[in-house]
């Protein structure tokens, strides 16, 4: 459990934490893999989130579920670019977070995660939440939290 006043430290970076939809690289799942290629070549991120066509939460791509698509026996076959949708390969299992979200479950999961999507109630994707910026709020707490009061517990 994280104590009480370093969660109010990380709370007031709280609106740091989520990047919002529409500053995020997306694909959609009806997308040919042609399209996300581009996409993934031009953004040069690692994963992407997917969504529907009304902006809920599919999963996420990466430039090795496209190549996976396009091996063949002996060579690289290009036309599976046009065959395949984006919804074909994505990956769909993927860990979110619920907005508003639980900071202390946040840290937890960007131990093994770049970045968590960020989706409303209804699936609708709503952002991302980055370790990176995760890593910058924490080390703003770190450097200013000399002084602070414990709590009972902590005592």
């Amino acid at each position: 459990m994280i104590s009480q006043s370093m969660l109010d430290l990380l709370n007031q970076n709280r609106d740091h934490f989520l990047i919002p939809a529409e500053k995020v690289a997306t694909v959609y799942a009806e997308n040919k893999l042609n399209h996300a290629f581009l996409v993934l070549t031009k953004v040069r991120y690692a994963k992407i989130p997917v969504l529907t066509a009304d902006s809920h939460f599919v999963g996420l791509l990466s430039m090795p579920m496209i190549t996976d698509t396009m091996l063949g026996l002996s060579e690289l076959d290009t036309s599976q670019l046009m065959r395949h949708t984006v919804g074909d390969v994505c990956e769909r299992n993927v860990t979110t977070v619920e907005n508003p979200y639980d900071i202390e479950l946040i840290l937890h999961l960007l131990v093994d995660n770049p970045f968590l999507p960020v989706v409303a109630q209804d699936g609708e994707f709503t952002g991302i939440v980055t370790r990176r910026e995760m890593m910058k709020s924490f080390n703003n707490v770190v450097h200013h939290c000399e002084g602070l009061p414990l709590t009972r517990e902590e005592k």
